[in-house]
Formats: C-alpha cells, structure tokens, sequence
C-alpha cells in the first residue's frame, strides 16, 4: 500500500480524460463483468491491511450511514462482505408494496458477490480485470466526485440535498456514472457531509486500486471457543426439555450480540443444520419462528462480522450466572415436555401455544432479567423505523413490570392457556397479508381476551388475593432492569434503565402476557421485507399493546383519577379506540390507592408515580441525572435550559448532543431531547394535526442517548444563560437558524468530521460493552 501521492493525482487526470466512455459501450470496450471476482477477498501481499488502516476510516466515515437495513441502496459499508455485495436500488423499507419480497440480509441470504448479482445487487468494486480498479469502481468514482465538486460555501445546504428517510435514492451503476456526475455534481460520498480529509480520501483509492484485498479474519482465541462449545452444548442437549427450552431462548435471543466479556467480539445465536463440531450450515429464515426444514435444528453461536452500531447493537452477556439461572427455570424446573410443538404459521406465531409446557414463571423471569434488552429489541429491530412506526407511543415514558411473584401465585398459566386463541397475533397472516380482510378477527379476539382478563382479575380481588402496592417488580433489590424510561426522537426511539426526567406524561405497567405479545408482534414476528397489510396489521395491533400497559397502570388510581386521566391522554381519540380502552380497564376495586381518592387526578397520579419510584429506588440507575455534574453552578445553569417548555420548542429538532465547555475541568457531554406532546396517539396518520406545542417539554441528561443525533452544539458554560433565553424565544425558523450560528457545529462545517471522532472516542471509552456507531441518516440540515 506504498502509491506515491503523485500517482493518485496522474490517475486522477487519466480517469477525467476517459469519462467520455459510453456507458452503453462498457462491455464492448472492456468485456462483461466477472461477478465472481470478489467473491472471496484477496489477502493483501504483506502485512495487515484492511484491518488496520482500511476498515478504521470505512467506520468513521462511511458506516455512519450505510449500515443496517437503512442504508442507503442497501449498501452496507459496516464489512468487506457488504462493500463486494454492492448496491441495490430496492429499498428494504417500503410501506407500500403489495407483495413481500425475498430478504437480502448481509451473511444470512447468500454468502458470494455472484450470488447477490442474481438477487438484483450491482458491484460497487471493479469487476473488469481490463480496466483499471480505480475507473470502473462506483466506490472509487463516488468518493472523487466530492473531492472534485466539494460542498457548497454555505451553512445550510439548498433544498436540493434531500435528507428526508423517504427521499428518492440515486443507486448508480458504473456504467450510468458519467450521467449520474453530470446530473448530480454534488452528490459525491460522503452525501451532505464534508468530504474526507486527503491521507484519508488518499488511502481508500489506493486501497481500491491495488484490488480492494483484505487479509484473512484473526482466529479466535482459544477462551472464546472453549466458551462456545460449553454454551453450544447446553443449548443442544437431548432432553424435549431442553429442545423446547432452547428454542424459546433462540426466539427472544437471535437479534441479540451475545458476548462473554468482551467488548470487542460478540457472537449471533443461530440455527444449523449441523451440530459441533461440524462447521455451521445456517437456516436462514425470514423469522425465527418460521420452519427450519429439518427434523432437528442445532442452536449454534457465530461471530458476529460487521461493525457495531449503536441503532443495532442489543449486548446480552452469556456468563454462569445466565447459565445458572437458566438451568434453574428451563431445566431443573418440575415440569414435564410430552411432545415439541409444530412450526406450521399458525401455531409458531403464537408463544403461549408453542410454550406453554414451560411454566409462565421461567418464561417471565427470563425476559425480566433483561428487561431493557427486550424492550430494546422494539426500538433496535427492523420494525422501528420512521415516524408512522412510532407515533403509536408517546416522546417520554416510565415502565415498570408486574411483580413476577403475582404472575406466579395466582395462577395465570391456567389463565393463559385457557385464552391462547384469543390471544393470537396477527404475524400468522404471514408475510403478504391482506390489507384489511381478517382484521376484525384479531380485534374481535383482544376484546374476547380482555373480558376475560377483567374476569380474572375481579375473581382475584374478591378472594383477596391481590396486594396492590407490591404488584410492581422491585427488581428484586438488584436488578437495574425493574424500571425504564423509553423515549420517542419523532422517527426513531431509545430505552434507557432508571426513571429519567420529571414525570413524564403517561406510563406503563408490563405483564408477562404484554411483554411477550410486544416481543412476537414487533420483534419475532414481524418481517421488514413484508407487505403492507403485514406492516399494517402490526402498527394496528400495537395499539392494543400500548393501551393495555397504560391501563394496567391506570386501573391502580381511584376511579375518578383514572378517567380524568384517561381522558387527558386520549383527547379526540377516535371511538373505536376508547372502546378498547374502556375495555381494558382492570377491577381492582374501590379499596385500591384509596388514600388518593380525596387528591385531584394530577396529585393523584403523581404520588403513584412516587410510590413505584420509590419501590424500585435501590436499583434506579442514575448515571444519566444532572446531579452526576460537580459543579453547582453548572447544574443550575443546565436545570434552567430543561426547564424550558411550550410553543417555542417546536423549532428544536428531537436529539441534540451538546457539548458544554465548563469554565474548569472537561468537557462534559449532555443530549437534550425534545418531549412533543400530543392530543393522543391512537391514530396513524394527521399526526401533525394532533400535535400540542404548548405542552411541550424537554428532557436534558447527563451522558448520551440516543443512536441518531439531529444536531452537535458546542456551549461555552458562560453562554448556557444566553442559550436558555434564546431557545425560549424561538418564534421561526430563522430564529432557530440564528441559535445555530452560533452553537451548531452543521453537516457543512469543517468542524463536523473532528467533532465526530471525538464523540465516538468519548462514547467507546464511557459505554464499553454498550458501544457503537452513531448514525448519521437523521442528521439535520438547518
């Protein structure tokens, strides 16, 4: 990798001189393609490339945007394998689309170059050995197109620069390049962001030039595969037990990057049609649920190969302790498997008939055990992308859980199996669903099942058997996970462990019967390469969802708080939906919260709030609380900029990471979020209609949040008064363009590449295990 710099520059004129080149004549001149040319990375002749230098920069830079299932024209910049996959004009998110298409998952549904060519992916690498590397590389040509027509002179970038989620991709082919230069002059990578610095810019051409190598993958340190074939052995164990016990872990844990410690190599659990020690024979499938095709599938743990990104990256540790655990509620357990149940759509959609020879206590307490991790997998997995995706929850609320112990003393396992049918997910529909036949069954079904709930838990109550200040999960004194605090960012979303912020506007209560339903309709079940009646249908019946765990909450307030309440958080809600939740209202009785009758609603359901913090008080994580920050001044300072509220903050974007520059010490980094209120989100669409300005409010935390900033500000400590008094002012956009000349490092700023890396290396040194990428495709242009 030794090109001189006056090389890189006569290759830079030789090209211009060839671009008059037809693109229709591309094979005449230089014959078609061979697809299979990178089909398996050439390794470089000495030392370590791609590794070392390569792959650093393709993280910084580029994997920032392209990575996951939004990147753009699905070219995934996050691994080798992604960068000779290619482009594909065909976007993974389509809400639109009649008919589900076949998945294009990196590492999943096919393996070569050649066979992603077959699946509609042209190369982005040259793969015409007659022509130089540097030339006929969509890559390459990508990344001298901005060198050549770097960013306009402007803080704001014309309306031209689309950066909008729904935007209109432009997936050129190298033989279209020439038209595509000509037509979009600035559209050069980065997109919409300063160009690379030259060593940087430098050293991907002469990586591409010398044949895009890359050196053959490290092998695993004897610890890690020691841990692997313990794990994989105790997944695969012979017992119908443990082939049920390991299939319920497959299908809550897929998603997951499991590790053993290591912040640096974390693995996927998958299922093979071979077991250890043989080598790994994937099945891949479009859920985890659908049928592996064989009489046996072998749960198999294999690295995980692309970068890190914070909006993918759910850690789960595999330690003894997890071991431990699992063996005591999946194994020693005194209950008995007779038959493995079927994978037929019908049944594997639905948990509580698949599972339901494992006691309900097993199921719940490992789902409680990293209950972040499980809600995580709503916000982190596919399904949640964009704004319709997530209008269906509110910008800031608390979580807790119902006490495990209640699940287990009064006897909801008879009470789920008796509703397994009511309790069906609209995931059996499959992936090409109907628009709108067979939705009224599955509406019609919640209402049956939520009859039965109040029934059941009016039987409880008359017999005494509910204690309704012990129904929320401690955490059993140690577990951080007992409360969350789950934030909407408009069109992306975070959770974070604790109770962060003031009292939000509304909260949840989970039960084991909620949290798996979550985990099926918006995790398991739900295929991001589905049709519209399948994405529909989802978005729909997390409605119910959400209503039932705001009512299991509700329904612990004295009457006439629950319906003022009720009625605050459901304003102009169509009447469909207040049928659902008035059905979802428990029976708790008369005597439950009684001492909060006599308080108005908002007391009320404040000193509620109060009493479950209290509960999970001793295991509260309080890492993200202004109170972390020494200096007294500082925090009053920072106290008054998120005491900030009303029509003003509609001219903020959702997430900004500020940077604060104190007047002694470091730098301390802070994310302020936006807290949009609503009149209620029980409706897809007109959600601007229903928006409510003058209830807005902020969040401001210590650390960082959040996997998609909107916006950097960097604020001296003595002009925090200054910024407070302006984002109170805020009256248009103007005003808000003013606030960022003088606080926003933007998209065009020289600045913005440096600031980058500094945040990156201040999240891996602060997050270790949770550490990854922050993306950049939501990043604003004001």
């Amino acid at each position: 990798m030794k090109l001189k710099h006056a090389c890189v520059l006569i290759l830079v004129v030789w090209l211009a001189a060839c671009s008059s080149i037809k693109e229709a004549k591309w094979d005449k001149h230089y014959g078609d393609a061979q697809i299979q040319r990178f089909d398996v990375p050439v390794p470089p002749k000495s030392g370590e490339v791609y590794y070392r230098d390569v792959q650093p920069i393709l993280e910084s830079r580029c994997a920032v945007c392209h990575g996951c299932y939004d990147a753009p024209c699905q070219l995934k910049l996050t691994a080798w394998e992604g960068i000779a996959r290619g482009a594909n004009p065909q976007p993974v998110y389509d809400g639109a689309r009649l008919k589900a298409v076949p998945p294009t998952r990196l590492f999943e549904d096919a393996f070569k170059s050649s066979s992603w060519r077959e699946r509609g992916f042209h190369s982005v690498l040259n793969e015409r050995p007659a022509i130089n590397d540097i030339e006929g590389s969509v890559l390459a040509q990508m990344l001298l197109l901005k060198q050549q027509n770097p960013l306009p002179d402007v803080s704001v970038l014309p309306k031209e620069f689309d950066f909008s989620l729904s935007r209109s991709e432009q997936c050129t082919t190298i033989e279209n390049f020439t038209q595509y230069a000509h037509q979009n002059p600035l559209f050069g990578m980065p997109f919409g962001l300063q160009g690379l610095p030259p060593a940087e810019h430098e050293l991907l051409l002469t990586w591409i030039a010398q044949g895009a190598k890359r050196e053959a993958r490290p092998s695993l340190p004897a610890v890690l595969t020691k841990q692997i074939a313990l794990w994989e052995q105790w997944l695969n164990g012979d017992s119908l037990k443990s082939q049920l016990a390991a299939r319920y872990l497959y299908e809550h844990l897929f998603l997951a990057h499991l590790h053993f410690g290591d912040d640096k190599t974390f693995f996927k659990l998958v299922r093979s049609r071979t077991k250890a020690p043989q080598a790994v024979d994937l099945i891949a499938t479009a859920r985890p649920y659908d049928d592996p095709g064989v009489a046996r599938p072998y749960y198999r743990l294999v690295p995980v190969q692309e970068t890190i990104l914070s909006k993918t990256h759910m850690p789960y540790r595999l330690d003894a302790a997890r071991m431990k655990n699992w063996q005591r509620w999946f194994i020693d357990a005194p209950y008995q498997v007779t038959q493995l149940p079927a994978y037929d759509l019908q049944t594997a959609s639905n948990p509580f008939i698949v599972f339901d020879q494992i006691p309900v206590n097993s199921r719940y307490r490992m789902l409680l055990d990293e209950a972040k991790f499980t809600v995580m997998g709503f916000i982190k997995g596919p399904v949640c992308r964009g704004n319709q995706a997530l209008n269906v929850i509110n910008d800031r609320f608390w979580v807790f859980f119902v006490d495990p112990n209640v699940i287990e003393n009064h006897d909801s396992a008879r009470f789920l199996k008796e509703n397994q049918d009511a309790l069906a997910l609209p995931d059996a529909l499959g992936s090409s669903a109907p628009i709108l036949a067979d939705w009224s069954s599955y509406a019609q079904s919640q209402l049956r099942y939520l009859q039965a709930r109040s029934q059941f838990v009016q039987t409880l109550v008359g017999d005494g058997k509910v204690d309704a200040p012990k129904i929320i999960w401690s955490g059993d004194q140690h577990n951080p996970n007992a409360a969350l605090t789950v934030f909407r960012h408009f069109d992306s979303a975070s959770v974070e462990q604790g109770l962060l912020g003031e009292r939000p506007q509304t909260a949840w209560v989970i039960d084991y019967a909620l949290l798996e339903r979550f985990h099926y309709l918006l995790v398991a079940g739900f295929d991001v390469y589905g049709n519209v009646g399948h994405q529909l249908k989802s978005r729909l019946y997390m409605d119910f969802l959400r209503i039932e765990g705001e009512q299991n909450l509700l329904s612990l307030l004295p009457d006439a708080a629950h319906q003022a309440i009720e009625q605050q958080w459901y304003r102009d809600a169509p009447e469909k939906t207040l049928k659902y939740v008035q059905a979802s209202h428990l029976p708790f009785g008369p005597n439950v919260s009684a001492d909060l009758a006599q308080m108005s609603p908002e007391l009320a359901f404040d000193r509620l709030l109060a009493r479950f913090k209290q509960r999970t008080a001793p295991i509260l994580n309080r890492q993200f609380d202004l109170s972390q920050i020494q200096s007294s001044k500082l925090r009053q300072a920072l106290h008054n900029l998120g005491a900030v509220s009303g029509e003003s903050l509609q001219w903020l974007p959702q997430s900004v990471l500020i940077k604060v520059l104190p007047k002694q010490g470091q730098a301390i980094w802070l994310t302020l979020l936006n807290d949009s209120a609503y009149k209620n989100v029980a409706q897809i669409f007109f959600e601007e209609k229903r928006r409510l300005p003058a209830e807005d409010r902020l969040t401001l935390l210590n650390g960082f949040i959040g996997a998609y900033p909107n916006a950097y500000w960097v604020v001296p400590e003595a002009q925090l008064a200054s910024l407070t008094q302006q984002i109170g002012a805020l009256k248009q956009e103007s005003d808000y363009t003013v606030l960022m000349d003088q606080f926003g490092v933007r998209r065009t700023s020289a600045q913005f590449w440096p600031l980058s890396d500094e945040v990156h290396h201040t999240l891996r040194l602060r997050q270790g295990i949770d550490y990854g990428l922050l993306d950049y495709n939501r990043l604003e242009n004001r």
